[in-house]
This record gives C-alpha cells, structure tokens and sequence, in this order.
C-alpha cells in the first residue's frame, strides 16, 4: 500500500508522542492559529537566521506578553518555532503554516466551516446526517445554505472548493476539448468556474450549469458579470429528485461533484445521466482520490476532509478511493476509455462511455 500504510512506522516513544499530539490536536490547532493570525510567525519569518528574542516579539506583535510567550512555548512543543539561547527561530513547519497556500486554504477551512461542528461527530457517525451544521442554522445538508453562511465561513468554503478544483481545470481542458464538444452539462456547476473556463476558451461552445437553485442563482450572477451570458445558461434541478434530465449535450461535465453523494446516490445519478443522454455523448469526471496522491500530504488532507462531508456537509460522502467510483460506474452501465492521473494537484480525470 502506498505511503507506508502497509506497518507501522514508530517505536514505542515515538508512538506516545504522536498520542499525544493527537490528544490535544484541538488545542494546539489554535495554538497554531494563533500563531499565525497574530503576526508571531510573521515577525519570526522577517528575523530570518538572526531569529528574534520573546521580548523583541512582544514589541512586534499586537497580544500581551504572557500570550507571545505561552504561543512560543507550544511552538516549541509543535515543531512550528525552534530555540537557540534566547532566540526563537521559524521552523519549516511553521514556514509552511505562514506561506504555503495550500496549508492556509486548509487551516481556514477547519476553523471557520468545520471547527465548532465537529464536536457533533459522533453523532454524525452514527445517525448519518450532517448535525454539525447546526452551528450555522437548520439545513439538512451544506449546499443550500451556502449564499447563506457566515461572511468566514462561506469564503473559506469557496477557497477551499476552489483552490482544490480550480487548479486543474486549465490541464484537464486540453483534454476536454480534443473532444470537440459542441455544448456541455456543466453538473454540478457551483459558482460557474468551469463553464466560464470553457467559454473564454473556446468561443463556439455552449454550456448548462444543472445545479440546485440557489447554485444556479450564485452562478448566473458571475456568468452575467463576465459578460457570458449568451453562451452560459442554467437548468435549476435536484439530481437526487428528479427523473429526468434534458439531453442535448456532447459532454456531461462533473468536478468535484460525486464526491458530495454516498456510493447509492452517486449510482443513481450516473444511472440518471446514462438514461438521459445521447447514445455518443461522453461522461468526463474530474475527481480526487485519496489513493491515487503523488504525496501522503495529499492522501491525508484528503481522508481528514472527508469528515467535513460526515459532520457538516451530508453525512454520508467523502472523498473516496478510486475503485469505488469505478464500482459505481460499472453499476451505472460505464466504462473508462481514459484514466489520467495528476492534473492540478493530484486531480483524476476520467472519460467515459456507455458500455456497448
């Protein structure tokens, strides 16, 4: 098995540090945090190898110094800062935590959208429905209430859905458009990303965002702010509740879409996509797959994301291995023709047809 799942890898003092660690994760997120929001990290970063004292910190950063000093310490014990004599230093960690987008994009996302519902995991785990979100109001999932969240909490949703998709959508163009679609179902289509993509790219094509309503709505406003609305339209629809579907399109177009259903949803809507399109139409799904990561940062952001969707989002998804979703498209009467790994970060893009 890939990243050295297959043993374990710690002795017995390493183990119970990494216990540790585990027992007061929540304690030292904030630390961390903290760390960050209020300018330590910062401030350490622009001392550079010279480092900088407690007290040089205290004189740069706007929190007392019983604070800067308490945040040092747990620095110390999280790796984040390092200490020679008087001087602290920013450790990699912490250099990560400060500049690497991709950190940042995550850390925000646990604070503000995942953080306080969470605690209601175990009955998320256990009743298979989202009762975190009830931190932010009375959903039965995470998708309508969107336009609706906290100003944090809905930019740091976007952020994260955007900074994971986004990422490969230019990659995964070059491939689509070998294709030579004509018009395309954009499923799915969140804030319309994609089908703004297409349109800039190439000016024949047509897109249809089908999307619940309030999507469609968030959507129709950037199209017609982008000046694309001639060419980018949307057909409001709940694909867990409807049985039918319009047909025209020559490609079926899903980014980061299955992953928000359970494996029973995810074989209904694809059973739904395969009644309802033409017979030479194509199937090109964009996903991440925890298994298919060229490094374990990626695996593990993948399967801790996959809590979001258990306690905030339904209830009953997650970013999945890949063998489920090709379980599922089998069932759903597909077959891969292509498979490419790697696009963006660690993206998989599939294309698919009807089995003959």
């Amino acid at each position: 098995m890939r990243y050295g799942y297959n043993s374990d890898p710690f002795t017995a003092l390493e183990a119970i540090t990494e216990a540790q660690k585990i027992a007061f994760a929540p304690m030292l997120f904030q630390a961390a945090l903290n760390l960050r929001d209020s300018g330590l990290l910062s401030a350490l970063d622009s001392a550079g190898k010279q480092g900088a004292t407690a007290a040089e910190l205290i004189d740069s950063v706007s929190i007392n110094d019983y604070a800067v000093q308490l945040l040092l310490d747990v620095g110390l014990s999280s790796r984040i800062v390092y200490q020679q004599g008087e001087r602290f230093f920013l450790g990699k960690v912490g250099h990560f935590l400060l500049h690497d987008k991709m950190t940042r994009v995550n850390m925000d996302f646990s604070q503000d959208v995942c953080y306080q519902g969470m605690f209601h995991l175990k009955e998320a785990l256990h009743n298979a429905q989202p009762t975190g979100l009830k931190v932010f109001g009375d959903w039965s999932t995470i998708y309508p209430a969107l336009s609706q969240l906290p100003d944090a909490a809905r930019n740091s949703w976007f952020a994260f859905d955007h900074f994971y998709s986004d990422a490969a959508f230019n990659e995964a163009f070059k491939y689509i458009f070998t294709l030579n679609p004509k018009h395309i179902y954009d499923v799915g289509g969140n804030t319309g990303k994609w089908a703004l993509c297409c349109a800039k790219s190439d000016p024949d094509v047509k897109v249809t965002l089908l999307d619940l309503p309030q999507q469609i709505a968030l959507a129709e406003k950037n199209i017609a702010d982008a000046g694309f609305s001639d060419r980018i339209d949307g057909h409001a629809v709940d694909l867990l509740a409807t049985e039918s579907l319009p047909g025209d399109a020559d490609i079926w177009w899903m980014s980061q879409f299955l992953d928000c259903f359970s494996q029973e949803q995810i074989i209904h809507i694809l059973t739904l996509i395969h009644d309802n399109m033409k017979p030479d139409a194509q199937v090109c799904i964009l996903e991440v797959f925890w298994d298919r990561q060229p490094f374990e940062a990626g695996a593990l952001s993948l399967n801790a994301s996959s809590l979001y969707f258990t306690c905030m989002a339904n209830g009953n998804s997650r970013f999945y291995h890949s063998r489920v979703l090709y379980d599922c498209l089998r069932k759903a009467g597909f077959y891969v023709e292509q498979d490419i790994d790697n696009l963006g970060l660690g993206h998989t893009l599939l294309v698919c047809k009807k089995k003959p």
